[in-house]
C-alpha cells in the first residue's frame, strides 16, 4: 500500500487494470474529497451527494473492468465528468417526475471521519473556508459561477472550458477574472476571511 501511495494516476489505474484491487482504493481516497465537495455543492444534500458519489466510482471501477478506458492522464477530470453526468441525469429524472427544490440546506462537507487526515482545529477553519467560499461562489453570476465550477471543481483548462460553453477562450478567461474579483469583493463586503492560517 505504501508503494502505491506515491504512484501517479495512470500507474495507479494500470495496476487495477492488472488485477491489483488496492489500486482503486487509493485512486478514491486520493481524489474522494474533491469529487464530493463537487458534488455536494451541486445537489446540497448529504445522502444524494453519497449516493452520486459511489455511483460515480462504480461507473469507474465497471469501466476500468471492461477496458474502456482511454489513458489520457487527465484520470480526476474524467471521474468529474462522470459526477457530473450523473448530477444532471438525476435532475433530468427529478424534472421529469416533479419541481426540483433549490433549499441551500446548511451542511457541514466534510463532517466525516474518512476527511480528516489534518487536525481538529485545522480541519475546522478548511471546512468553515471552503464553506464560505462555496456561498460567495453560490452568488456568482450564472456564466461566472460556472467558469469557476469547471474550472476548480472539475479541473477542466480554459480552452475545455470555452468549447464546453461556445465561448473564446478569452471570454473564459476574462469570465474567471471577474468571478475573482467579484469573490474578492463579496469576501470584502461580508468581512469574510479567505484563508486557512
Amino acid at each position: 500500500m505504501e508503494k502505491q501511495l506515491v504512484l501517479s494516476d495512470e500507474q495507479l489505474v494500470k495496476s487495477f487494470v492488472a488485477g491489483n484491487c488496492g489500486s482503486i482504493d487509493v485512486l478514491i481516497e486520493r481524489h474522494k474529497a474533491k469529487i464530493f465537495s463537487y458534488i455536494m455543492m451541486c445537489v446540497k444534500q448529504q445522502e444524494l451527494a453519497e449516493d452520486i458519489f459511489q455511483e460515480a466510482f462504480i461507473r469507474v471501477i465497471r469501466t476500468l473492468k471492461n477496458g474502456r478506458y482511454s489513458d489520457n492522464g487527465k484520470f480526476s477530470s474524467w471521474v468529474m465528468r462522470i459526477a457530473h453526468n450523473l448530477i444532471i441525469d438525476y435532475y433530468r429524472k427529478q424534472k421529469n417526475q416533479s419541481v426540483i427544490s433549490n433549499d441551500n440546506y446548511e451542511y457541514d462537507l466534510f463532517n466525516s471521519a474518512q476527511f480528516s487526515d489534518v487536525s481538529i482545529e485545522d480541519k475546522m477553519v478548511t471546512e468553515q473556508v471552503l464553506g464560505e467560499v462555496g456561498k460567495l461562489v453560490e452568488l456568482l453570476p450564472d456564466n461566472q459561477r460556472e467558469v469557476v465550477v469547471m474550472r476548480h471543481y472539475r479541473d477542466l483548462s480554459f480552452k475545455e472550458i470555452a468549447e464546453e460553453t461556445n465561448v473564446s477562450i478569452n471570454t473564459a478567461l476574462g469570465r474567471m477574472r471577474y468571478a475573482l474579483m467579484n469573490l474578492r469583493k463579496l469576501a470584502e463586503e461580508r468581512n469574510i476571511s479567505l484563508t486557512f492560517s
